[in-house]
């Protein structure tokens, strides 16, 4: 019981610092500025929904499917990469991202499902960690994650309005860079692996 309990504690700590759900809230933000509030209500429990089944497919048959279709990881953290980077560019340059004729359920799996929640990083640290902690530590994790970003998404407008207009943005535009930088780190890592 005890191994379960700190397994659990580690793949959850491992998981929140992957899937950072309070440090994206300006993004998440920025991406839902131009919705009513019921749209970016649908949008979060569009987002909600899909991240959490996304994240509990691949810690069921993650290694499974990857095998299948001769994906590695690298693969993921170079795709998963290029796309965080677009983002992170459109936040910086045009300050949100824009896409016209986008319905929310859209909205909610892309960008925000994934690759911002569940992107390379989660997918590999919840195949990694059902290896070392196993199956039942890696589930509870994942269902004690998405608790937390449900708990985010659902007080969300107060957390923008503790942040404020300009805070948002500045938060928003400095998050930006920290994705860029990460998008580069996991395509770099990538590559390095294909390009020793």
């Amino acid at each position: 019981m005890d191994d379960l309990v700190i397994g659990v504690l580690r793949v959850s700590l491992a998981l929140f610092i992957i899937v950072d759900p309070i440090g994206n809230v300006p993004i998440f933000i920025s991406l839902t500025e131009n919705m009513s509030f019921e749209q970016r209500k649908k949008a979060f429990q569009t987002a909600t929904i899909v991240s959490l089944v996304l994240l509990l497919v691949f810690a069921l048959i993650g290694q499974q499917i990857l095998e299948i279709f001769r994906i590695t990881p690298q693969s993921f953290m170079i795709a998963g990469g290029t796309l965080l980077f677009v983002i992170a560019v459109k936040i910086l340059v045009f300050g949100g991202w824009e896409e016209k004729k986008t319905l929310p359920e859209s909205i909610g799996a892309v960008p925000i499902a994934t690759p911002l929640l569940v992107g390379p990083g989660a997918i590999t640290t919840t195949i990694v960690m059902l290896r070392s902690y196993g199956l039942q530590a890696t589930l509870v994790s994942v269902l004690i994650i998405f608790f937390t970003i449900w708990l985010v998404f659902h007080f969300i407008e107060k957390i923008n309005n503790f942040l404020g207009t300009t805070g948002a943005i500045v938060i928003a535009r400095i998050m930006a860079i920290f994705i860029a930088a990460i998008a580069v780190g996991f395509m770099i890592e990538g590559i390095k692996y294909y390009f020793p």
